[in-house]
């Protein structure tokens, strides 16, 4: 038996102030905020028959908005596309923390650029392709799919720690087969 029961008709009394909070936070948009908790409640209550009492009811609700705001970044920045990878670098010029930073910016693009654009995206899941598959899947879900660090503990099993020494060595793989293969 669930240890938490799911009621509907008490969602946005109980839980916009707090969803809304966390969204603005994120999208800093007022009426896409107010959208993507509209969608979420929706999203709640189609799968429903799927809330198993795991979570608390709010809980259930931020990981429906989590996946509606990254569904958001996703659809605005199609055209960035695969380069949207965190990773730390540092070279001679400088140091940052977004691979995207060492692509040209998608509004004032070349051909060549697009190319290059291209290029460092399918380096970047060559590379993922390369490391051991629970790595891979962990680094593809915190940098790629922006999942929280708990959530994915929860699904492998794993300690936070233990989270951090995996993206810490995928990091530093993939920073390295970056290296090699396209820097």
């Amino acid at each position: 038996m669930p240890s938490h029961k799911i009621d509907p008709t008490k969602w946005v009394d109980q839980y916009s102030d707090y969803l809304f909070n966390y969204t603005i936070a994120r999208v800093n948009d007022r009426d896409m905020a107010q959208d993507l908790i509209s969608e979420t409640f929706l999203a709640g209550l189609k799968s429903m028959k799927n809330f198993k009492g795991e979570a608390s009811e709010r809980t259930w609700l931020i990981s429906i908005l989590k996946r509606k705001i990254i569904d958001h970044y996703r659809k605005s920045n199609s055209k960035k596309g695969k380069a949207e990878v965190h990773i730390n670098y540092k070279d001679e010029e400088s140091e940052g923390d977004w691979l995207e930073e060492r692509v040209a910016d998608p509004f004032d693009k070349t051909a060549e650029d697009s190319i290059q654009n291209e290029e460092l995206g399918e380096a970047i899941y060559r590379c993922l392709g390369k490391l051991p598959e629970k790595q891979s899947r962990i680094f593809r879900m915190k940098t790629i799919e922006n999942i929280d660090t708990e959530v994915i503990c929860n699904e492998f099993g794993i300690t936070p720690s233990n989270f951090w020494v995996i993206i810490h060595r995928a990091r530093t793989a993939m920073a390295s087969c970056l290296q090699k293969n396209w820097f």
